[in-house]
């Protein structure tokens, strides 16, 4: 009898009368790996993507100020007097009038001046001076101009008379507005006001 029990032990051990519950629980946890890998890769991916979007951003914003020192720069050149001021000089990207309707977003920005279509990282920087007076050709201190003005005190005036003769002139404000366009689409404003 013993010499049949045996090869019956070994016979119930043989590959042939598993159930393949074990290849069929790797199965189902190599699915679940795969997918948990594919999750990570998809979500490193898209914060890399808003990362580097967030990177272009801050460059296109600090590029931006090349336009407004420019612009600064234009507004300062000691040959454009307040007389020169006056009208508009659209080659510059300056208008003499403040433009009640004005808006970053919806400009037209081929009325503004082009300061470089291309500064070596892909953007593009523009920008646009208006005068913050109400009508164009006239006088900040004009009798029917409307302006956001400040008064420079005249420091060689005599104190006697009125306030006024203690004026010794009436300077506009000015808002500078530069845009850059940069690459997947990047474009951001800095407006400035100056006087």
């Amino acid at each position: 009898m013993s010499t049949l029990a045996r090869p019956a032990a070994l016979h119930a051990g043989s590959p042939g009368h598993q159930q393949g519950m074990v290849v069929l629980i790797a199965l189902v946890m190599l699915v679940a790996m795969t997918m948990a890998g594919l999750t990570m890769m998809r979500g490193t991916g898209t914060g890399l993507g808003i990362a580097g979007n967030l990177a272009f951003k801050q460059t296109a914003t600090s590029v931006a100020d090349v336009g407004v020192e420019n612009a600064i720069a234009w507004l300062t050149n000691p040959l454009r007097t307040s007389e020169v001021l006056k009208t508009d000089d659209t080659a510059a990207g300056y208008y003499s009038s403040w433009a009640t309707d004005f808006s970053p977003m919806t400009y037209d920005w081929t009325n503004s001046k082009l300061l470089t279509a291309d500064d070596g990282l892909g953007n593009e920087v523009r920008y646009v001076v208006h005068r913050l007076c109400e009508t164009a050709g006239l006088a900040p201190n004009a009798v029917l101009q409307k302006c956001a003005t400040v008064n420079t005190p005249c420091a060689s005036c005599s104190k006697g008379g009125d306030a006024s003769s203690l004026i010794d002139s009436v300077q506009p404000y000015y808002r500078i507005t530069s845009r850059v366009r940069g690459p997947r689409n990047t474009v951001s404003y800095v407006q400035v006001i100056m006087y």
